[in-house]
């Protein structure tokens, strides 16, 4: 008799569990993951420096110890503090699936002055050694901590490539050997030559990318190795990629083995690459294939930690680039294709003028019809604010969520600059050129800004969780108000997601027949309701003007 009452015991629960599944087969679905896609990501661009400070204890290095103009030292970010707040799931509930970091290679140690006051490389783009990190931003291992996790959250990461020159001399800081850089005649950016052959600025020596002439390891960087107890081992590991390669060795060369070293050593996901219009386009193909071979490399030694089968990642700066050059960039005298066989995709200049002065619906419709045709398998890297565009969308932060709407919702890669989703005021007292854009993140606004905080969340997390925001074909329902869905179909993957903006507050019906069948289960996830489809629409009430649909 007992035995009998245990297995009854047992049993009834699985007889009312079965029961339960079979009653409610029809209304559960099994949710395909969402496939990491580059052409729709979202990526969150920071200063390592001006982020976040979790080690205190390296904040100064090589006696940086000058007064500098208004935000041009140092101010103690580092490689810990993104680590900090990957760990801490900020991204993660930002919906960023890449974070960009300026460049952490070694600096300059001493000051300069460019004519907006004494400044130091806290930026990093004025390299010293390419093969050390920087101190300041932190160790090698605070680099693997960093990329391991981001991986393990879901987050590729990118490192900042400078290929087209060193940083300034200085007292501290001795110039490269002239096989090396060439200190003049400086850029007037009026022709192909006159933009590529030359220096940025006065003072910032232009490596000679277009020389294919042998040249020595340059003497500040041998003394230092020496004296840092790695010059053989550098030594070493040159003769074996020179080896390999069959390259001369050149000055682009170097630096483009010590930049995919990053690659090898860390397995960084990709590149943001610097100056690139400055540079001959054919480095920048010699960089893929190098970049290409370092990522398979890293794949097939480290198998365990391959997230997926996508490419090593390569996004070009072609300063004033934008969408509507299509594949090429035009000099006045030339055109050039940085896409075929160089770049993944390109930063795109246009895209802030496009907000300003296009409607949302048509602006849109526009990305939609290049992406889907001569830009299709290649991309676009959306801002509204960065760091060196000093005409920002919405310098004063008046526009936090239309600013929000219009880069999240785009078709093409959505890059946020830090600070972006706490209305970070682009324009600092006392600053100068540059150095506004730059200001430290106002982590301080974290209580003050949350609504806006919370739109730039749900609305970023929405095109992180749907390739088909980013990647996928636009469709209009309807322009007034203004609702549209989004379709992406690669291999056995779909995804489907209708999106509407500047609708009423409070009852709301949205035309889904084109997208949805009656009787579908949908859900909207701006305001966090489950929804059916009947005689072709939803209807919902919300205080919001945003929808959100996803299956």
């Amino acid at each position: 008799m007992k035995k009998n009452l245990i297995l009854a015991l047992v049993y009834t629960p699985l007889l009312v569990f079965l029961f339960f599944i079979n009653c409610k087969e029809e209304e559960i679905q099994t949710k395909q993951e969402s496939p990491f896609v580059w052409e729709a990501a979202n990526v969150y661009f920071l200063l390592t420096d001006r982020f976040n400070n979790a080690d205190l204890s390296n904040d100064i290095n090589f006696q940086r110890t000058n007064e500098t103009a208004v935000l041009r030292g140092f101010k103690g970010g580092d490689l810990k503090g993104v680590s900090e707040k990957i760990n801490e799931g900020y991204f993660a509930d930002l919906g960023i699936n890449a974070i960009w970091m300026t460049p952490i290679v070694e600096q300059i140690h001493g000051s300069t002055d460019e004519g907006t006051g004494v400044t130091y490389g806290f930026h990093g783009y004025w390299a010293k050694d390419w093969t050390a990190i920087d101190p300041n931003y932190g160790t090698k291992e605070d680099l693997h901590q960093l990329v391991e996790a981001a991986h393990k959250n879901g987050i590729r990461i990118l490192l900042d490539a400078v290929i087209n020159h060193t940083g300034p001399v200085t007292e501290k800081d001795p110039a490269w050997p002239e096989g090396w850089v060439r200190t003049g005649p400086t850029c007037k950016h009026n022709s192909y030559e006159s933009t590529i052959t030359c220096t940025l600025v006065d003072n910032l020596p232009d490596i000679k990318t277009e020389s294919n002439e042998a040249v020595e390891l340059p003497p500040h960087l041998v003394e230092k190795w020496k004296q840092e107890g790695r010059y053989e081992q550098e030594v070493v590991e040159l003769d074996a990629f020179f080896e390999r390669t069959g390259y001369p060795r050149a000055p682009r060369f170097y630096i483009i083995k010590w930049l995919t070293d990053y690659i090898t050593e860390f397995g960084i996901d990709g590149y943001r690459c610097d100056t690139v219009k400055h540079t001959e386009e054919y480095v920048w193909q010699e960089f893929k294939t190098e970049c290409d071979f370092a990522f398979a490399e890293y794949k097939k030694t480290n198998p365990t930690k391959v997230l997926d089968d996508n490419d090593f990642y390569l996004v070009g700066e072609v300063y004033n680039y934008g969408i509507s050059g299509g594949k090429y960039f035009d000099f006045g005298d030339k055109k050039v294709n940085y896409y075929d066989n160089r770049f993944t995709s390109q930063i795109n200049f246009e895209f802030k003028w496009n907000a300003k002065q296009m409607s949302i619906q048509n602006m849109f419709e526009k990305y939609n019809n290049a992406l889907q045709n001569e830009l299709k398998g290649f991309g676009v890297l959306n801002y509204l604010s960065s760091h060196d565009d000093h005409d920002p969308f919405d310098n004063m932060r008046g526009k936090p969520f239309e600013t929000a709407n219009k880069l999240l919702l785009s078709p093409g890669t959505s890059q946020v600059y830090y600070g972006d989703e706490l209305a970070r005021i682009l324009h600092i007292e006392g600053a100068n050129g540059d150095a506004h854009l730059r200001s430290l993140m106002n982590w301080d606004d974290l209580e003050a800004k949350k609504a806006i905080l919370e739109h730039w969340q749900k609305l970023g997390q929405f095109r992180k969780n749907h390739p088909a925001v980013g990647a996928g074909v636009h469709n209009v329902i309807s322009k007034e108000p203004f609702v549209f869905s989004r379709s992406y179909n690669k291999e056995d993957y779909k995804d489907v997601v209708v999106v509407g903006l500047e609708l009423p507050k409070g009852k709301k019906e949205i035309e889904v027949s084109e997208v949805f069948v009656n009787g579908q289960k949908l859900h909207e996830v701006y305001s966090n309701q489950n929804l059916k489809v009947k005689n072709g629409k939803v209807v919902l009430e919300s205080e919001f003007d945003v929808v959100l649909l996803e299956e």
